[in-house]
């Protein structure tokens, strides 16, 4: 697939489900991740992958999570067990931080989302489909400290990975004028 026409016509899934990527498939996927931009090689990008039975796993910690909100709803703490049954894979997007002097904490961050990019690009190059999600699951230290993450890790997101069903999103048409300035 051409690299260009890729990037214009890749989509957030709405429906995913299998076949998800072989292994070989993700070893591909995840190269391609740690190819995001990444100052002073620090490597803070790693990525939890959870298919069959961990799919129940993290749905468990949602649910327990969800169930140490204050007054929430019953169909809220559903709507959170189920979350991780919307796709055959979710790749959790971690982000290390570490100490140096010249790349901020911020910095590291916007290195794992490049490499979250860089996953959305490479399913969709492989022929699959996918959807990073954020929310109240994201940013959690309590879901954090379930998935065994130290204090100096944070999760930036999880990326659902399947086959697409159904049809997709229209991708809206822009003016780049609207969005572009010259100095």
């Amino acid at each position: 697939m051409d690299a260009i026409d890729n990037i214009l016509n890749r989509v957030s899934a709405r429906l995913l489900k299998e076949p998800y990527p072989s292994n070989e498939e993700m070893n591909k996927v995840y190269k391609a991740a740690l190819r995001a931009p990444d100052h002073a090689w620090l490597r803070p990008s790693s990525f939890i992958q959870v298919t069959g039975d961990g799919i129940k796993e993290l749905s468990k910690i949602f649910e327990e999570y969800a169930k140490t909100i204050p007054n929430i709803k019953d169909e809220i703490i559903t709507k959170y067990k189920n979350a991780p049954f919307r796709a055959p894979m979710i790749i959790i997007l971690v982000s290390t931080f570490k100490d140096h002097p010249k790349v901020p904490g911020i910095e590291q961050k916007l290195s794992t989302a490049a490499s979250a990019q860089n996953i959305l690009l490479s399913l969709s190059a492989l022929g699959y489909s996918a959807i990073w999600r954020t929310g109240k699951l994201a940013f959690n230290p309590y879901i954090a400290s379930k998935l065994n993450l130290t204090d100096n890790q944070e999760i930036l997101g999880y990326i659902y990975v399947g086959t697409a069903e159904g049809t997709n999103k229209k991708i809206p048409e822009l003016d780049i004028n609207d969005y572009i300035s010259y100095l």
